[in-house]
């Protein structure tokens, strides 16, 4: 599924073109009705201002660290779940119809906006908390990666967006999980055309146990003692003298994982190359 930007339902964008509209109202001195639309709509603690607010701490910070950065995407992902979405909804709609009923909506619309960009980039973030269908992760990072250069100033690596969110998103329930699933499994595609039996089972375990470090540990290790096993049978089994030795040498790098040693995606990787590796061997 993919989000698709709406100028009607973004109210940082709203807020910003209300602005704009006053100005230019004032400027043909004329009495301004977005000033009792920002005063009626966007004072107080509705659905709808509480909403503004993280379209607003955006805005309001630029230049920050990269660290600063990620911290703020993630709050505002985090809060953005706790708003009321049936309140916001029909905030938006009143709103939206006030505006018809004093503007032209098209040339409202039409305004053109600085920070449009990353304004867009969060309206589609926000939106992907509460689709219930999975979200296209292209899109995901895409807007993550918008929002991330506007704060820093500075370009942002997509790959490293990714597993950001990764690590975000697994942190919430079921359906986000399987958006998290889903970024894995494009991740990995991009590499194996097909995924193996095995793959697709530690990907998944990946996921369910990702809250439980010690669990997923103790899959890992599991899994990495079976592929041990396996390499150590193909070694003493293959003829060719270059293969044993190359062998012998992925032997070597196949360590159980200390009580310390955090989980990463570098330890999903290593596994799925092995897996990859064995099944390769194991067709010659």
């Amino acid at each position: 599924m993919r989000i698709k930007h709406s100028k009607y339902k973004n109210t940082g964008l709203i807020f910003e073109l209300l602005v704009k509209q006053i100005a230019a109202d004032t400027l043909s001195k004329k009495d301004s009705s977005a000033v009792s639309l920002l005063k009626k709509y966007f004072t107080g603690k509705t659905s709808l201002t509480r909403e503004f607010k993280l379209y607003e701490f955006i805005l309001k910070n630029r230049g920050v660290s990269q660290m600063k950065a990620e911290n703020i995407v993630s709050t505002i992902i985090e809060v953005s779940r706790k708003i009321d979405t049936v309140a916001l909804k029909k905030l938006k709609y009143n709103l939206i119809k006030e505006i018809k009923d004093n503007y032209n909506i098209e040339e409202f619309f039409a305004i053109k906006v600085r920070d449009y960009k990353p304004l867009a980039a969060l309206y589609c973030l926000l939106e992907a908390q509460n689709a219930l269908d999975v979200i296209n992760p292209d899109i995901l990072v895409s807007n993550k990666v918008t929002i991330l250069e506007h704060l820093t100033s500075s370009p942002q690596n997509e790959e490293a967006a990714k597993d950001t969110l990764i690590e975000e998103y697994s942190k919430y329930d079921k359906d986000l999980k399987l958006l998290t699933f889903k970024i894995l499994l494009e991740k990995f595609n991009n590499n194996y055309k097909t995924l193996l039996p095995e793959q697709k089972a530690i990907l998944r375990e990946f996921i369910t146990a990702v809250s439980s470090t010690t669990r997923l540990r103790n899959i890992v290790n599991e899994e990495l003692t079976k592929v041990a096993a396996a390499v150590k049978s193909l070694k003493d089994n293959v003829k060719d003298e270059v293969i044993k030795i190359k062998l012998e040498e992925v032997f070597k790098t196949i360590k159980p994982l200390s009580k310390k040693e955090k989980i990463s995606d570098n330890h999903l990787v290593n596994l799925m190359q092995f897996y990859e590796l064995i099944n390769e061997l194991k067709s010659l």
